[in-house]
């Protein structure tokens, strides 16, 4: 190991030091230099922030899945695994040195701490705990401890909707991440989602939805703790335990301190506490990472990077030897180490890897990262394949790397399924960005960036429709006590309102109806966002209705009114069934005036409809003024639109053509089609029921069993006393209709009187009744007939049958048919005979 005690400097301390910001001026300020990240995200940050100092043409970006090396690049940022220490450069950096202290990464850290040096300058940034080893292992390093720019305070537990905005809540699972993803939409407009998996371009893209304020919420993985540099005010927790790929154990001290010192940034102050099921913070917990005081790291990971390349067995043996100084121990196995194990048993692997150039080429193949993580041998399957195929011909075959890439450019499937073939992607991105392994490198590496920014950018896509809600979100924002004037809004032609150009909802009648997708606490924000876009609206509305012609209000069968194709007003029943009431429909947004105004309007409507529908009756009405004899009968007209009982006395005197009597009195045109309807529609609001269906108008009986009621089954009846009202006739099985009753039953009587109280049936009267030959007898009944048989003829007996007589009923009860007298019965004449002996005895 070599030293450089003046040239290598520690710069310590907590989050928002600037230690990393001190770092990229202090390379950018040599000729040359290399930093290295914890993170492939960091790395291309960096990268970016470097290339706009710089200049693209002398920067490089230096990843396992990707590298940008321009033959004038001077300035390198990398991930601290990718390093290419073999560059002799002036300036050399690694962040978040305390990361030697991971047990599965620790090792590359700690090779970094132990290895890597700049010709001028050295540069380790990271925590103060790792203090007393830098000084143990590197005794020759300058430690600079920087202060915390702002304070850091715990502000107590907050249940998820009570986080202020500008909140980060990290979880420490996939699920619970999109979980609280969800809550957060449906609660407080939805949320930005940062995921270790996630690349670089759906990581910026989600990073752009927060710090563009899109959205005031951040929920993230503890991936955000490395040095991810956002707007963030608060953290909180949602919980204190994670698994780490090998157990479920607590976060430590430092590890929370990490993360929660993403809240804050420059100058200004940033809290944490626990939210969601997170269990209250120990005290000592909150003291040490308000304080920044945590118990210093007692030992760090290490690896040998010194190689026996000469076997397998031997190259098994020089990774697994014992650490060399004390501080430095064995973490866990790695998965290059752990897939070098499981090749060294494949006998064809063996046979191929002899000689120190193949063991190493073998080494590499193995160093694939397992992105994928599908816990079986799939991985080390395509290490080996990986190695088989350059051994063989010294490059991998075009086709399978083209139908490998090829197999995961699709953007179908939900969001872990995308993010998988993210993780396949980027293992491709990682092979061939080998040039010593794949011909034309530069195009397959083109070719996987393409891909992967497919994915990533419908990913993006899917995670803003899972997880966002720019209406709501912009309009929590914008409903702020201080904002509430500033919301531009509108109503369009077509109803809809609109709020800082989002839709809400829109207006029906005088009501608003809210966007069906917007519940709890967002439905209440745009309910407040449409009060105020409706303040000037629903006057406006309020004054059309008014001018609005009756043919623009539509009445239906559920005694409601429409105008525009909404709900206005229902009806309910008044004093009389003639006055009816309109009763506006409910609505927050009609104040007393207003409500009063469409109300009147409506009653306006009703009671033209029903002046227009019974002019003959209100005429009828009116001339009952100068005609006190007639006020009874009228009156009874007045009560029944119409119709009156036949009880009552005759009295009108002429003063109006009245019709029937037997059943009852009515106005002949109150029984036309559209006086029907109005009837039977005031008729059914008395009653608390839909207006029934009506039977067509030509229709003169109708069987009872059968008679509509609205859509219901056949056999269901209308209420009752509806029928008479409505001007139909009970008779027998069927109704009949009052007019075609009163018509026939007068027919039937004047016939009766001219033949002495008797004659025959009249032709085809069923037919005209409409009514079947079996419910005749029934129906004349109630007509006031007795239907009298044709008596049959006797054995002997000729001659034209005796036709079916009709009788009214009280002659009926006086005068019993008697069979006639024997008559001869071989006479030709005999049936004639009988029937002028029935004739003489009436």
């Amino acid at each position: 190991m070599q030293g450089f005690a003046p040239r290598v400097k520690a710069v310590l301390g907590p989050t928002n030091t600037g230690k990393t910001h001190l770092a990229m001026e202090r390379m950018l300020a040599h000729a040359s230099g290399i930093i290295g990240f914890p993170l492939r995200l960091l790395a291309r940050e960096n990268y970016d922030r470097m290339v706009a100092a710089k200049g693209i043409r002398h920067v490089g970006l230096i990843t396992g899945e990707e590298k940008i090396i321009p033959p004038e690049a001077r300035w390198f940022a990398c991930t601290v695994e990718a390093m290419p220490l073999d560059r002799h450069v002036e300036f050399v950096a690694v962040d978040e040195i305390q990361l030697c202290a991971d047990p599965d990464r620790g090792h590359v850290f700690t090779d970094r701490l132990l290895r890597a040096r700049g010709m001028v300058e050295t540069m380790f940034m990271g925590a103060e705990t790792i203090r007393p080893l830098i000084q143990r292992l590197v005794p020759d390093a300058i430690i600079e401890t920087r202060p915390r720019l702002s304070r850091l305070y715990h502000s107590g537990p907050a249940k998820l909707t009570r986080l202020p905005p500008r909140s980060a809540v990290v979880a420490f699972s996939a699920a619970e991440v999109y979980a609280i993803a969800e809550m957060i939409r449906r609660r407080r407009g939805g949320c930005a989602v940062v995921m270790g998996r996630l690349s670089p371009r759906t990581r910026n893209a989600q990073v752009a939805l927060y710090q563009e304020k899109e959205v005031d919420f951040l929920v993230a993985t503890d991936a955000i703790g490395m040095g991810l540099n956002m707007d963030v005010d608060h953290v909180g927790f949602a919980g204190i335990s994670k698994f780490d790929g090998h157990r479920l154990r607590r976060l430590t001290a430092p590890e929370m301190a990490q993360i929660a010192g993403r809240a804050g940034r420059g100058m200004r102050d940033g809290s944490f506490g626990g939210t969601a099921d997170c269990p209250p913070l120990p005290d000592e917990l909150v003291r040490a990472i308000e304080t920044h005081d945590f118990d210093a790291i007692e030992h760090i990971f290490w690896r040998n990077s010194d190689l026996d390349f000469t076997s397998i067995d031997n190259l098994l043996g020089s990774l697994q030897a014992s650490p060399p100084r004390r501080g430095l121990v064995r973490g866990n196995d790695a998965s290059d180490l752990e897939t070098l194990t499981t090749l060294s048993r494949d006998a064809e692997v063996r046979q191929r890897a002899v000689g120190r150039r193949r063991v190493r080429l073998l080494w590499d193949a193995c160093q694939i990262p397992d992105f994928r993580k599908i816990a079986d041998d799939s991985h080390a399957a395509l290490c080996a394949r990986v190695f088989n195929h350059v051994t063989d011909a010294g490059h991998l075959p075009v086709d399978w790397i083209g139908g490998q890439i090829d197999r995961l450019a699709k953007i179908e499937g939900d969001i872990d399924t995308l993010m998988q073939r993210l993780s396949g992607v980027r293992v491709w991105s990682y092979i061939v960005a080998r040039s010593d392994w794949v011909r034309d490198a530069a195009h397959w590496q083109g070719r996987a960036r393409a891909v992967e920014d497919m994915i990533s950018d419908s990913l993006h896509e899917k995670l803003m429709h899972r997880f966002v809600d720019r209406r709501a979100a912009l309009l929590m924002r914008r409903l702020e006590e201080n904002e509430g004037q500033d919301l531009l809004s509108a109503v369009t032609a077509r109803g809809e309102v609109v709020v800082e150009g989002h839709s809400v909802g829109h207006v029906a009648g005088f009501t608003f109806l809210p966007d069906p997708a917007a519940v709890g606490d967002e439905k209440r924000m745009v309910m407040r966002a449409a009060r105020r876009a409706l303040g000037e609206e629903m006057p406006r509305r309020v004054g059309r209705f008014e001018a609005a012609p009756d043919s623009d209000i539509t009445r239906t069968e559920k005694h409601r009114l429409l105008w525009q194709g909404q709900v206005v007003a229902r009806l309910r029943p008044g004093h009389s069934v003639l006055r009816p009431l309109a009763e506006v429909e409910v609505s927050d947004f009609l104040d007393g005036p207003l409500r009063e105004r469409v109300r009147r309007r409506c009653q306006a409507f009703l009671d033209a409809e029903i002046a227009a529908g019974f002019a003959p009756l209100f005429a009828a009405l009116e001339a009952a003024r100068t005609a006190p004899e007639s006020r009874g009968l009228l009156h009874r007209l007045g009560e029944g639109m119409g119709l009156a009982r036949a009880e009552v006395e005759d009295q009108a005197g002429g003063v109006v053509r009245l019709a029937g009597g037997t059943f009852a009195w009515f106005l002949p045109a109150m029984l036309k089609p559209a006086p029907m309807a109005l009837r039977a529609a005031l008729l059914a609001l008395a009653h608390g029921v839909p207006t029934p269906d009506l039977p067509l108008s030509s229709l003169t009986a109708i069987p009872v069993e059968q008679t509509p009621v609205g859509q219901t089954p056949v056999g269901q009846t209308w209420p009752s006393g509806f029928a008479e009202a409505l001007g139909w006739v009970t008779a027998g099985p069927v109704l009949l209709r009052l007019d075609v009753a009163e018509r026939v039953a007068e027919e039937l009587r004047r016939g009766a009187r001219a033949q002495a109280g008797r004659m025959p049936l009249p032709r085809g009267l069923a037919s005209r009744l409409s009514v079947k030959a079996e419910a005749l007898p029934a129906v004349l009944r109630r007509l006031g007939f007795r239907l009298i048989p044709a008596p049959s003829l006797d054995a002997g007996q000729y001659g034209p049958p005796v036709p079916p007589m009709l009788t009214p009923l009280a002659r009926a009860r006086e005068n019993a048919v008697k069979r006639p007298p024997s008559v001869p019965v071989d006479g030709p004449f005999a049936t004639l005979a009988s029937f002028r002996k029935l004739g003489t005895r009436r």
